[in-house]
């Protein structure tokens, strides 16, 4: 792979059992860049991130890793930091020992940085794993994968444990780390906030499929939130409604921005928030609605 890419995926189809899977999973990140992954809980966020990392594996496709195909030499996990949404560490290690255990197994581990770390996010080197709440124990798990100087972070729901002021400091933390253009971020996460700040390009998942991938400015300019009255939003030809919501008070739905200007002018177009884009697109489909008013729905 040509070192201009941190990772590609290409057609990547992985069966994962209860009727999921995914499917021509295709999306790639620039090295120097972020990458955030967007999806509702289920669309398969957590299980491509372990099929590019190796941890699983795949039926179709092919995915380049930092210049290696995956499955990669053993070498490979020096340039990568992994922040799961679970801790892997033993329970009872004290966070000293964290260190001391994982140290070995990383050429360029800095012991300075691990402990400068925890000191930044309050955490104690006497404190062991199992006495951490999930926010001090996903500080760990960040403090942990910037310590051993990766080129690749990948955080998967990184925040979802940490108050607004950490989650803030770790947004402080991913700048500085991408100071050095060789480094690169794939972040997973349903708080679009972070995204809003840090994300260079975005990735939109749903049912295992990619609904939309690309630069963050191309993706926002790419929909449009629809909104109108009871009875809007009906009989409408060449629009889908992606992630319609209709109440008594009104309806409501995303739309591709070539397709608002079908809309009568009854309705209000607006530019969508990241926030936004990702309920819509992650809203199960209105079967009734489908049937009455036309094609609706999210897209897979």
């Amino acid at each position: 792979m040509c070192s201009e890419f941190a990772f590609a995926l290409r057609g990547v189809g992985a069966e994962v059992g209860n009727g999921f899977a995914l499917r021509d999973v295709s999306f790639e990140l620039p090295t120097g860049y972020v990458m955030g992954l967007i999806g509702a809980n289920g669309a398969g966020k957590t299980t491509t991130i372990r099929c590019l990392l190796g941890m699983r594996g795949f039926d179709t496709g092919e995915i380049d890793l930092l210049g290696h195909r995956v499955p990669g030499p053993i070498a490979l996990r020096q340039d990568i930091g992994v922040v799961l949404d679970h801790t892997y560490l033993v329970g009872d290690w004290r966070l000293a020992e964290v260190e001391r255990t994982l140290r070995p197994f990383y050429d360029r581990w800095d012991g300075d940085r691990y402990r400068q770390l925890l000191a930044e996010f309050g955490l104690d080197m006497r404190a062991k794993v199992k006495d951490l709440s999930r926010g001090m124990a996903m500080k760990l798990m960040i403090a942990v994968a910037l310590s051993h100087r990766a080129r690749l972070l990948v955080f998967d729901e990184p925040t979802s444990g940490l108050d607004p002021v950490a989650r803030n400091e770790l947004v402080g933390i991913i700048g500085d780390f991408l100071l050095d253009e060789g480094h690169s971020v794939l972040f997973s996460t349903h708080i679009t906030s972070d995204l809003d700040r840090i994300g260079d390009y975005l990735t939109l998942i749903h049912g295992g499929r990619v609904v939309r991938t690309g630069p963050k400015d191309e993706i926002l300019d790419a929909y449009r939130v629809v909104r109108g009255g009871p009875e809007d939003l009906s009989g409408l030809i060449g629009v889908e409604l992606i992630g319609l919501r209709r109440t008594a008070a009104g309806a409501e739905a995303l739309v591709r921005t070539e397709e608002a200007t079908l809309l009568g002018g009854d309705v209000l177009v607006e530019a969508p928030t990241l926030e936004e884009i990702a309920i819509h697109i992650g809203s199960p489909p209105m079967k009734a609605a489908a049937t009455q008013y036309g094609r609706s729905g999210a897209t897979t």
